[in-house]
């Protein structure tokens, strides 16, 4: 009876979340380049997330294949993330609109308005990064429809703002649309907590990376399951001068070979070889290429093993139904357990 009550009790914390997503859990798949592709994504929804591509550095025609690759292994809703710096986000925006992607989320920056309103056109839901209150009040009224708050704990690019402050800064404030926390969340008793203080859902990115439908090379896997959390540490910033989002993964030589690259790049910049737009896409066209090497190609010494501090909680390979069922028996627990509590007092 407690068990029930607990599950009973998760379903209403998650129920403006699922209504939202159309899904039976309100857990969004972290966009992750190399990883979350159509094989993730799918699974992810299938099994009652909510699945999300990665376009990264995709071009149109690319995701358009990755689109129509995810439709044909799942008739369940799920999302794309663009990167705002993309050169061709509003071609990436109508591709999404053509074949009737039902989410879009713009991360990596300030989304443009005009891409924002050209999501909104297609009728997809727009949903937004927020990595403080003041702008997650812009975005809204500039129309996104939900917003992800994701703290530094997370794996890849990441803000100086941990999670839990997030949280109590954005949760009690923004009640009009839904809000999914992010960042370092790797089990259920967590989700409860955020759920608790206000928040639609939760996203998760590092938690699926070992699922046995991701494509991730094995030996980037095993690099997972034997990480511990102070393993995945965030990338140094050569010169404030020069604003280069840092990157949270494991310690590798790639870390190292990263901050030779931007030594490297800083300097053609400073003299005048290029703009600074440029010299940032240049730096994130070499993360894509690590990233590539390490989950593709298992190459877990130079290349990229991007990863949030939740990582010490992979411990296993599962499938994306197992992962789901845990977190929410999870969750459940926590909750009849309260419950039983207050029955005994």
């Amino acid at each position: 009876m407690a068990a029930l009550s607990g599950r009973a009790k998760l379903e209403k914390l998650e129920r403006r979340g699922c209504a939202f997503l159309g899904s039976r859990y309100a857990v969004m798949g972290g966009g992750m380049t190399w990883v979350s592709e159509r094989n993730l994504v799918a699974a992810i929804s299938n099994a009652g997330g909510f699945g999300v591509i990665a376009c990264g550095s995709m071009d149109p025609a690319r995701l358009r294949l990755e689109i129509q690759g995810t439709q044909a292994l799942t008739d369940r809703p799920f999302g794309v993330n663009l990167i705002t710096m993309h050169p061709q986000l509003l071609e990436l925006i109508d591709v999404c609109g053509e074949l009737g992607v039902t989410h879009v989320v713009l991360a990596g920056g300030v989304p443009p308005r005009n891409a924002m309103r050209k999501v909104k056109s297609h009728g997809a839901k727009l949903v937004c990064f927020a990595p403080a209150l003041v702008l997650a009040r812009k975005l809204m009224r500039d129309g996104a429809d939900g917003l992800v708050i994701e703290g530094a704990e997370a794996g890849g690019h990441i803000g100086p703002v941990s999670t839990a402050v997030l949280a109590q800064e954005i949760l009690p404030v923004i009640r009009e649309i839904p809000v999914f926390v992010a960042g370092g969340i790797g089990r259920g008793e967590a989700m409860v907590a955020f759920l608790e203080m206000g928040a639609s859902g939760c996203q998760l990115g590092t938690r699926f990376v070992c699922a046995r439908e991701s494509i991730a090379h094995p030996r980037f896997k095993q690099a997972f399951i034997r990480a511990e959390a102070r393993d995945a540490m965030p990338t140094v910033q050569v010169d404030p001068r020069f604003p280069v989002i840092p990157v949270r993964a494991l310690n590798n030589d790639g870390t190292r070979l990263f901050t030779e690259f931007q030594h490297e790049v800083i300097g053609r910049f400073r003299a005048g070889e290029m703009d600074q737009r440029a010299a940032q896409l240049e730096i994130e066209h070499y993360w894509a290429g690590a990233l590539r090497r390490a989950v593709i190609d298992g190459d877990v010494e130079r290349g990229s093993l991007m990863a949030g501090q939740s990582v010490g909680m992979v411990r296993c390979e599962q499938t994306v139904a197992e992962i789901l069922e845990e977190l929410a028996d999870q969750a459940a627990a926590v909750l009849a357990a309260r419950a039983r509590d207050m029955d005994d007092g």
